[in-house]
């Protein structure tokens, strides 16, 4: 019998403890000892050593330990709308303000003591931030102090600050007399801003991508690929061949990939005919569960699917269906690319240390294997126009009662579609075109959704068992 490549010095008793270790940093990325939960950074260091090399191995991550914290370094192959940090209370992503504030708060964190109170972190915040154009700190102004509450709430989620004294609600309230005091876990902090790369010295984002390095062969391309098949299946819903090279579509079809990811795991992969996906079985390995029951825009994606599903599956309205073939992936990724890299600062870059991606694009373009097979062929998707959309968001407050929908949506269907739409979209069951969507492959999935759905209660009314109002900062 053949010696397993993965967990190779594990022993089956001990499989299921590894394999949650490695699901607790693929999915969280810093584990500390607060953060995910309590005795969560002692199951990971109990395994660092094999984590470490299985990690590197298998997708090029590496994983960096202390004895206060554990940090997966993971290598990108692209840019998605899916990469957000989430605020702790409302769970929204961060918008660009504070993400800009988190990067000046661990700054002013890295130039202070063990200690700090709020209202000097802010008097060190306010002029780094005023120094940005259209960025700014005003404590009368709407929405910055709600922004600072967000990072500060994220810190201590995961660690890196502890509130020793004080109330952060207070200092909301009334910053002029409110305060609050933080302890400071300065190993964290570095930990959770940690680059491959100065990003000072890069001319585009795409300095921040993984690529092939200068002078590989054919092999070397080859275990790139495998590499990279295996970050793909680890770190989305779905892989479609169709979005890939097809050298990276061939490792994603060999068997020994989803032996070992599974093994790593302990989720299995499911094949189709147009891609792969890891299932997960525990339903603790995911930012975004799907189905589920908790929340207006979860549920309204899955009565949409469903709304879909009878619409392809009607022979009379399927047969006015349009199939259009999605924009190439690399191309959507180009302008994504392009959009990211007008934000970019040009001064303070010293040439002698800038590093320009494209060149080293050009630079591995020139040594392609003249052998290697094409991108895989895109094949054409159902679509749905946006105001097919909009009926049947429509046809669901009639049905269901706009009360159903919580107190936020119930007055704003367009608002719930656009949430739902945008779900579904990273999830990668729907493709978002300009007039509507694609319908992808693994909403198949999904077809029978109906048969879970809430039936009505004694009164004809729904109960969706939505919760009475979506909290949102």
């Amino acid at each position: 019998m053949p010696a397993h490549r993965v967990a190779a010095s594990v022993e089956t008793a001990d499989l299921g403890s590894y394999q949650q270790a490695a699901r607790l940093m693929l999915l969280h990325g810093v584990v500390t000892e607060s953060y995910p939960r309590a005795k969560a950074l002692a199951l990971v260091l109990q395994w660092a050593d094999e984590l470490a090399k299985d990690f590197r191995d298998l997708f090029g991550y590496s994983l960096q330990t202390s004895a206060r914290h554990a940090r997966l370094l993971r290598r990108l192959d692209a840019f998605d709308a899916g990469q957000a940090f989430l605020t702790v209370k409302s769970k929204r992503p961060f918008d660009r303000r504070r993400l800009a504030y988190l990067c000046l708060i661990l700054a002013c964190l890295h130039r202070s003591r063990i200690e700090i109170n709020l209202a000097d972190l802010v008097k060190l915040l306010t002029p780094s931030a005023n120094a940005i154009e259209h960025l700014g700190f005003d404590a009368t102004a709407p929405g910055h102090k709600d922004a600072v509450v967000d990072v500060m709430d994220w810190l201590v989620d995961r660690g890196a600050l502890r509130i020793s004294d004080g109330s952060m609600e207070d200092w909301a309230r009334d910053h002029d007399r409110g305060d609050a005091l933080f302890d400071i876990d300065h190993d964290t902090c570095a930990a959770l801003f940690r680059p491959n790369k100065p990003l000072q010295h890069l001319v585009s984002a795409a300095g921040l991508l993984d690529t092939p390095t200068a002078g590989t062969g054919r092999d070397p391309r080859r275990r790139f690929a495998a590499q990279r098949a295996r970050r793909l299946l680890i770190e989305y819903p779905v892989v479609y061949f169709s979005d890939t090279d097809a050298e990276t579509a061939t490792a994603l079809r060999q068997p020994t990939l989803a032996e070992d990811i599974a093994r790593l795991t302990g989720l299995p992969v499911e094949r189709r005919a147009e891609g792969i996906m890891l299932v997960d079985t525990t339903g603790h390995f995911t930012d975004k569960r799907f189905p589920g029951r908790g929340g207006a825009v979860n549920r309204t994606a899955g009565l949409m699917l469903a709304k879909i599903a009878d619409l392809r599956e009607d022979p009379h309205r399927a047969s006015s269906l349009q199939y259009l073939l999605p924009t190439d992936p690399g191309e959507e990724h180009a302008d994504l690319l392009s959009r990211i890299d007008m934000a970019l600062p040009q001064a303070g870059t010293l040439e002698a240390l800038a590093h320009d991606p494209h060149a080293d694009a050009g630079e591995h373009a020139a040594e392609a294997d003249p052998d290697a097979p094409e991108h895989e062929g895109q094949t054409s998707l159902p679509f749905v126009e946006h105001g097919t959309l909009e009926q049947m968001i429509t046809e669901l407050y009639a049905e269901f009662g706009p009360s159903s929908f919580t107190n936020k949506w119930q007055a704003d269907p367009g608002g719930l579609l656009a949430e739902a739409v945008a779900l579904l979209a990273d999830l990668r069951l729907v493709h978002i075109v300009p007039g509507g969507i694609l319908i992808r492959p693994a909403a198949g999935r999904y077809r029978n959704i109906t048969a879970v759905l809430p039936r009505p209660t004694h009164d004809g009314q729904f109960a969706l068992d939505f919760p009475t109002e979506e909290t949102s900062r």
